[in-house]
């Protein structure tokens, strides 16, 4: 492998600064509870009004979305709603006796309280409110809180329409890190969120992580930066490729895009196409800005060169725009969501398709996949054991526990058999039960 094009910085930003903010603000919050998110939400948002969203105050921001956005929003929430349900459905409980008389089984539990964030930075994410809210009800979630940065007097109404038909419970009208904390503490709603979801900014990445580590509730994945890849042979198309990159450099100054090619013609190609397709944008300093320092090609012998340093990067996001695709749907394991053909784009996903867009970053797609139904549930096992059955599951279980030196529970195991068998001989070695 050689790069044609290599970045200037590194995407895996030192995020020290953001977490030193973070942990000062959510201690600050824990103690001073709503009072502290009020004074917070003035201070960042301007905003002296109730935070949780009126039924009124819905409708009106409803009534403002235009009919053409309601038909989309309702055929995004479609497909990702029947996706995500489709996904419950892949999940059953089951009970099994691998051995007569030891009964054991799972049981799926959703989520009690889930908190949905959606950002409204320099875009308003309404269809990343469908990817969180509609998820978390196809997953059987009873109480759903979705909140989101206001934008002067109200949220964002395409957002809020959004947040509607996808099932939420209650719309708060905040951001950022009081927002997280708010629903992890469950303040002005009494209901403490059991896991939060939903892509943020640095510090509101650096919230979820801090309250997850600290035991609180669990979240989805640690969102940094956007990332994508294109994989490329050379019957790729190089306007194609470069198109698809900069719509994902638009995401922000820090954004990496990355290609990975088997042709150096494509590549070279690309790496032409890329500064003009830029400044044709209507914001050309913030993909320009994510080319020139987080971009690179790679150029690489084959396609198992080209595997190999997809699965290093661990993209969020991969196109695969080359020849025999189920040879790459088969061989890739490390990505968030993969892109297959020319046909896909990574905008389809983003906005409508059906797949989550809520994805891994900065190389957790090493253990983990994005936003789906499974995370908003609890698999959680159970066991019945017949009396009869403590003669084969008692004395394994003894045995095994003086193996490890667990003197505690081989007793607890010795206890069943004297109880169940009283008229066997049991050959404990070191220990004879008290007369209770």
């Amino acid at each position: 492998m050689r790069y044609l094009k290599k970045a200037t910085k590194s995407a895996e930003g030192n995020s020290k600064d953001a977490r030193v903010v973070v942990e000062q603000m959510l201690e600050e919050i824990r103690v001073g509870r709503e009072d502290k998110v009020k004074e917070l939400a003035k201070k960042f948002d301007n905003w002296d009004q109730d935070f949780i969203l009126t039924e009124e105050k819905k409708q009106e921001l409803i009534a403002q979305v235009p009919d053409n956005v309601k038909r989309d929003l309702e055929f995004a929430h479609k497909q990702v709603s029947g996706f995500a349900k489709a996904q419950r459905d892949s999940i059953k409980e089951f009970q099994v006796e691998v051995t007569k008389g030891v009964v054991l089984g799972q049981r799926i539990i959703p989520m009690q309280v889930a908190g949905c964030y959606v950002p409204g930075g320099r875009f308003a994410h309404a269809c990343s409110a469908i990817m969180s809210v509609a998820t978390a009800k196809a997953a059987g979630v009873p109480f759903v809180v979705a909140s989101t940065p206001p934008r002067g007097t109200h949220i964002d109404p395409a957002t809020c329409y959004a947040m509607h038909i996808s099932g939420a419970d209650v719309i708060l009208e905040m951001g950022g890190v009081q927002a997280i904390a708010t629903m992890a503490y469950g303040l002005f709603t009494g209901k403490p969120a059991n896991i939060l979801v939903g892509p943020g900014n640095a510090y509101v990445a650096e919230a979820k992580a801090l309250l997850s580590g600290s035991g609180l509730c669990g979240i989805d994945v640690f969102a940094g930066p956007t990332e994508s890849a294109v994989i490329a042979d050379e019957t790729a198309d190089p306007m194609t490729i470069a198109i698809d990159l900069v719509s994902q450099a638009e995401h922000g100054f820090a954004s990496p895009v990355w290609l990975f090619t088997s042709s150096e013609e494509v590549g070279k190609k690309v790496m032409e196409l890329m500064p003009k397709l830029c400044a044709d944008m209507p914001n050309p300093e913030v993909p320009l800005t994510a080319w020139n320092d987080y971009g690179e090609i790679l150029l690489c012998e084959d396609r198992e060169e080209l595997a190999h340093w997809n699965d290093i990067y661990a993209p969020e996001h991969v196109q695969v725009i080359a020849k025999d695709l189920d040879w790459w749907r088969q061989r890739l394991v490390n990505y968030g969501s993969l892109f297959l053909g020319e046909g896909s784009t990574v905008p389809h996903g983003d906005k409508c398709s059906g797949t989550n867009h809520i994805l891994p970053t900065k190389k957790a797609g090493y253990y983990s996949g994005g936003l789906n139904v499974h995370k908003f549930l609890k698999i959680c096992t159970y066991q019945h054991i017949d009396e009869q059955c403590n003669d084969v599951i008692g004395g394994a279980a003894s045995r095994l526990s003086r193996v490890e030196g667990m003197e505690g529970h081989a007793r607890a195991c010795d206890w069943r058999l004297r109880k169940f068998y009283p008229n066997r001989e049991w050959d404990f070695h070191v220990y004879e039960h008290p007369k209770y």
